[in-house]
């Protein structure tokens, strides 16, 4: 693989991700990446991409993430080898795909709004 950086987003968290040939090693951060995701969910998505091709213990993940929360940033890792491996084979793509891996979630936080408490609720109304 070349030297390629793959970018994943989700929410407000950006993850830069490389894939090399190798034993099926992830490091998130300069961490292995199940001490970095301590929920098994989170680190069972990052899984995900590699289950859909059949390529488990392949390759290796080194992963930079910045912003948001643990489960954006693990969404966004996950984006980032979906799209790195399909860059590696074309034949990925149809079960990428069909499993919904290399779609971007465009779901943001709402913006608050003035005069009311958070981005839809209100404060409390009262008629007299």
């Amino acid at each position: 693989m070349t030297d390629k950086i793959f970018v994943g987003r989700r929410k407000n968290a950006v993850a830069r991700v490389y894939l090399r040939n190798g034993s099926g090693k992830i490091t998130v951060n300069d961490k292995e990446f199940e001490k970095f995701f301590s929920r098994k969910d989170h680190s069972d998505n990052l899984m995900l991409p590699f289950v859909a091709t059949e390529t488990l213990g392949k390759y290796d993940v080194f992963a930079n993430v910045n912003g948001g929360g643990i489960s954006g940033q693990s969404d966004a890792i996950r984006l980032g080898i979906s799209r790195a491996l399909e860059e590696i084979n074309g034949d990925f793509r149809v079960p990428l795909k069909s499993e919904g891996l290399l779609k971007r979630d465009p779901r943001m936080v709402e913006r608050k709004k003035y005069g009311q408490k958070k981005a839809r609720k209100r404060f409390q109304f009262s008629k007299r």
